[in-house]
């Protein structure tokens, strides 16, 4: 698939950008392994895992992976993981806290690697700050960067509309703007299909606990 030229600033990724480098210290430190992930939505990922793994390909991409965390549960997984963030906070702090694993500066929509480089992407909860005009080049990139019979899986807030997630950080003392897009499992997995890629399966569940909305995972392979 041929690579996509990216706006010079799309989607408003240096508002994204710098509140990420703002919190990043805090955010490891209150995320630091996948405690606050619900057993349902690590059961897809540890299905992904194996599956990638076992198509002989064992590459994968952790797109959007802040500051690791997500990174380090693949690779204890047997992947061979290669994580990107747009945040050099975050990127900084992930390989702070994993220095066995690569990480790199780099945007969702204008990833840094080649053609078919990677057996899976994981994007989990990294499109919520794209907007719905811009969902469409961050899975083309992805699926340029998928090798064939490659997979992906996305994890999202469920549901419509938009929301203001800067006072959660204000709490930390951080004074940020940040939104949060919701979509719902259909318009992704349309968006998914639109570049090329086909549903395999999805889950929606009820928010839990402190969660205020529900969540959903798509998975999705190329054809």
């Amino acid at each position: 698939m041929p690579r996509v030229s990216a706006p010079s600033d799309p989607f408003d990724v240096r508002s994204v950008r710098r509140a990420y480098d703002v919190v990043a210290t805090d955010y490891a430190t209150y995320l630091p392994d996948t405690r606050a992930e619900a057993p349902l939505d690590l059961a897809m990922v540890d299905a992904f895992a194996e599956v990638v793994a076992a198509g002989g390909d064992a590459r994968v991409l952790d797109a959007g992976c802040g500051a690791g965390r997500m990174s380090r549960y693949l690779a204890d997984r047997g992947c061979l993981v290669q994580g990107v963030d747009l945040s050099p906070g975050m990127v900084a702090e992930a390989r702070r806290h994993h220095p066995d694993l690569t990480f790199e500066v780099g945007s969702l929509a204008d990833l840094p690697y080649p053609a078919g480089e990677f057996g899976g992407v994981l994007l989990w909860y990294s499109t919520i700050h794209t907007p719905p005009a811009g969902l469409r080049l961050v899975f083309t990139e992805v699926a340029r960067v998928l090798r064939a019979a490659g997979h992906v899986l996305v994890a999202f807030q469920s549901g419509e509309g938009t929301q203001d997630v800067a006072p959660a950080y204000r709490r930390f003392g951080h004074d940020i703007q940040l939104q949060r897009h919701r979509y719902t499992a259909d318009d992704v997995a349309l968006e998914l299909r639109n570049v090329g890629l086909r549903e395999e399966c999805r889950l929606v569940r009820r928010a839990q606990g402190s969660e205020r909305d529900d969540q959903a995972v798509v998975w999705a392979r190329t054809e």
